[in-house]
């Protein structure tokens, strides 16, 4: 893939979740909501403080995430929809 974030934005891969409910009701495409998983594809160097100097991300490729429900820019790269959103809209880190 040729796209590199920049500054302390975060590109992603929605992970898509379960078509089935619990109770093995089958949801159609049209009913799902979005995913707020996703699987971080790539992260731009950092942001820059007062003094100039750049913070590094806590997040890198290859990391599960949660992000809010309305964060981010959908963008269609290689084909592919991914969302760019900046690293403070993540809530958080999955554990594997």
């Amino acid at each position: 893939m040729a796209f590199r974030p920049l500054h302390d934005r975060v590109l992603l891969r929605r992970v898509e979740s379960d078509e089935r409910t619990k109770g093995g009701i089958i949801i159609p495409d049209t009913a799902k909501e979005k995913p707020q998983e996703g699987e971080v594809i790539a992260v731009g160097p950092g942001a820059r403080d007062e003094q100039g100097r750049i913070n590094a991300l806590d997040v890198k490729a290859g990391d599960r995430v949660l992000f809010g429900k309305w964060s981010g820019t959908e963008i269609k790269v290689d084909g592919q929809d991914l969302l760019i959103l900046k690293e403070s809209d993540i809530l958080g880190v999955i554990a594997a």
